[in-house]
């Protein structure tokens, strides 16, 4: 079983949570939101270390929260500007034995041990895969002046999520070429396939949705208390 190492990325401003603070450390059912992912990780075979990545001014509730609870945890990295700053960094301070690379929102905290297995079988046949849901409804690409320019075939289309699974070398240079040319992405996934490396769609879980907002909070809540 190839050494898979999961790096964390915790170190999102949370503005339109509204909250004041890091939206991972805002509590979730009477536990903060970023150990809901940890508890996956830290339970599954398929994974032998973890790297939480967060914000200079959390790193010391991180630290708490952490305490002696995740003996997976190998590191705690200090976040960049933006979430691509801060993979990078998180890059930087993998154990030397990593062959493949997991990258997982904390603020995806519905992530299970299912769709954890079902990514990393695919990057280890692939080399590189991403949970993602088909798209639901009809998408329109606005010209600029608040007008349809153009509706998407609906068909084509899939939602990225959360685990995404990486051959280590190949992240590791879609990240260097991606700082050397400028690439600005929004998902890991993209600076893979801008190197022209295969990236496999699995298919995801629309209940594995991203706290963005205060309604997404209360209905990661909810699914967790149908869940149980």
């Amino acid at each position: 079983m190839p050494f898979l190492t999961a790096l964390v990325a915790a170190a999102g401003q949370g503005r339109r949570m509204g909250a004041g603070r890091n939206k991972v450390l805002l509590n979730l059912r009477g536990r903060p939101v970023l150990t809901y992912s940890l508890d996956v990780l830290e339970s599954s075979p398929l994974v032998h270390a973890v790297i939480v990545i967060t914000r200079r001014e959390d790193m010391d509730q991180c630290r708490e929260i952490l305490g002696s609870r995740y003996s997976k945890v190998v590191g705690l990295v200090e976040g960049g500007e933006e979430r691509q700053d801060s993979v990078y960094r998180g890059l930087k301070a993998l154990p030397e034995e990593t062959e493949l690379v997991a990258v997982h929102d904390a603020a995806r905290p519905l992530m299970d041990e299912g769709l954890l297995a079902r990514v990393v079988a695919a990057a280890r046949e692939w080399g590189g895969a991403v949970a993602a849901v088909p798209v639901r409804d009809t998408i329109k690409r606005d010209d600029g002046q608040g007008l349809v320019g153009e509706t998407l075939v609906r068909q084509n289309l899939w939602a990225a999520q959360t685990p995404q699974v990486f051959r280590r070398a190949w992240l590791e240079e879609a990240y260097r070429r991606g700082r050397a040319e400028g690439w600005r992405v929004t998902d890991d996934a993209s600076l893979v396939e801008k190197c022209g490396y295969p990236v496999k769609l699995v298919k995801g879980d629309y209940r594995n949705l991203k706290i963005t907002t205060p309604y997404d909070l209360l209905l990661a809540a909810a699914l967790l208390e149908m869940r149980s």
